[in-house]
């Protein structure tokens, strides 16, 4: 750390990593304008979302793997093109099928570059260096998190497309940084095949169950939907028996014989579908029924993440003291209040008195809950599976955001008229904000029924048991990532 080598790789991973990351954030502000202006309906809206997010779950391990077996930054660099060009797409795009064709396509560039952001810096530095590295990492990323919003908002009220035409200017500085700067690193010991056959049953299960529960809410359980979803589940089962049997899995089959690593990812599940929901939810709220510009609606979240990039360090810490299972009880709790308290969000609503008071209750839920969750996921896993281990917790969070914007808004009674309507889309909000809710609810009783501190020690080789080391980064669109993670 503090030499010139040390912060050009910090350059190179930061912007990398936060042209996903501001992607993500950026385009929930600009759905209302595209809808307008491509003519679509709310279903092209969610696809606008999900296709993102499909691809970016199902091929996140695989992108990872990649970068260890043909050289990290290769594969970085390659998916920082990939999304380039597929923000080219995005922003051309003449009609909604495009624009969500596209966003398949940037999906892809996430899965290689964001595995890859991390593991550049894991194989750069050593010893506290990595740390400190890995911490500089996420103090800069959620800068860029935090100015996302204003940024986009600028951007959204001038014109939706200029959201993915950012991307090339910004793409264009890590290629040049990255190939002049950035070492070459690859793992000596990885696997020698790829888990072509889960990569395939993954994205086949999980695109079968997002089509299948995006047209239940728009046509009900018709023969085509339940077709689906019976081949959504089956690819799913399918996959579980393929990774079992695979001499080089995506997820090691031992992870979930751990009943802890099982809770805490079925809690991330729950709590990242309720956030993946809000995140779309909330911005559509806000300028369609309150009248909001897109500039205030996009920052009408910054509250959340200045108390994560406040106080998260000091959670993560007060769960290692007292154990994981009263925060990740409480945390849960104090979010579904936050998601009901959002509901007073209506026509004349005002940002100070309706809709600050709702996102800090939510914020400082999900900030006593995010470091906890992660750290719990990392610290039921063996170390050799540390790795595999935050990837398997990142993808499923993304597939929990993927299904709930699926399927939730349908059963909110959200179709594609009513995001233009404020009154049918406000009561479609409510409806929502209590779905939310209680997933949020359901996730603190789990992990108060299933989550137990005495879990969490490690055999040490003295026969006591002994803490594992808790890890740094800490995001509100994705967990922690370990600083080993290789996807």
């Amino acid at each position: 750390m503090g030499t010139p080598a040390a912060r050009w790789v910090l350059l190179t991973t930061v912007l990398g990593s936060s042209l996903a990351m501001l992607d993500a954030t950026v385009v929930n502000i600009a759905l209302p304008q595209i809808g307008v202006d491509l003519d679509a309906g709310f279903t092209g809206l969610q696809w606008t979302v999900n296709a993102y997010t499909l691809t970016l779950a199902s091929l996140i391990l695989l992108g990872g793997s990649l970068g260890d077996r043909f050289g990290r930054r290769r594969v970085f660099l390659l998916g920082v093109v990939w999304f380039a060009v597929a923000s080219l797409v995005c922003g051309l795009a003449p009609n909604i099928e495009t624009l969500v064709a596209a966003r398949a396509l940037q999906g892809v560039g996430g899965a290689l570059l964001t595995p890859g952001s991390l593991a550049i810096i894991s194989a750069s530095f050593h010893g506290p260096d990595r740390a400190a590295a890995v911490g500089a990492w996420s103090g800069l990323g959620g800068i860029a998190g935090a100015v996302g919003p204003f940024v986009g908002g600028w951007l959204v009220e001038w014109s939706w497309r200029a959201v993915f035409l950012l991307n090339l200017p910004l793409a264009a500085v890590v290629i040049v940084v990255a190939l002049r700067h950035v070492p070459e690193t690859r793992d000596p010991d990885a696997v020698p095949g790829l888990d072509v056959a889960g990569t395939a049953l993954a994205v086949l299960g999980l695109g079968t169950l997002t089509w299948s529960l995006t047209d239940l809410g728009g046509h009900g359980p018709t023969p085509a939907v339940l077709t689906g979803l019976a081949v959504g589940i089956a690819a799913l089962i399918a996959f579980g028996f393929v990774e079992r049997r695979s001499p080089h899995p995506l997820v090691p089959p031992d992870l979930f014989r751990n009943r802890l690593f099982t809770a805490a990812n079925a809690a991330t599940l729950l709590i990242y579908a309720a956030l993946g929901m809000v995140f779309v939810l909330l911005v559509l709220q806000l300028q369609t029924v309150a009248g909001f510009s897109p500039l205030a609606a996009g920052t009408a979240l910054l509250p959340v993440t200045a108390l994560m990039l406040l106080f998260s360090a000091r959670a993560g810490a007060l769960a290692q003291r007292i154990g994981p299972r009263l925060p990740l009880t409480i945390g849960p709790l104090i979010s579904a209040c936050g998601l009901l308290l959002m509901r007073r969000i209506g026509p004349e609503a005002s940002w100070w008195l309706d809709v600050l008071p709702a996102v800090l209750v939510f914020g400082a839920g999900l900030t006593l809950t995010v470091a906890p969750l992660t750290s719990t996921v990392l610290d039921a896993a063996a170390d050799r599976y540390a790795g595999a281990a935050s990837g398997v917790n990142n993808a499923i969070a993304r597939a929990g955001g993927l299904l709930a914007v699926a399927l939730v808004p349908g059963l909110a009674g959200i179709d594609n008229a009513d995001y233009t309507d404020p009154a049918a889309f406000d009561a479609g909000f409510d409806t929502a904000m209590a779905i939310g809710a209680g997933l949020l609810a359901l996730a603190s009783v789990l992990a108060f029924t299933m989550v137990r501190t005495a879990d969490l020690a490690r055999p040490a080789p003295d026969g006591g048991r002994v803490p594992i080391e808790r890890c740094a980064h800490c995001g509100i669109t994705g967990p922690q990532m370990h600083p080993a993670d290789r996807g």
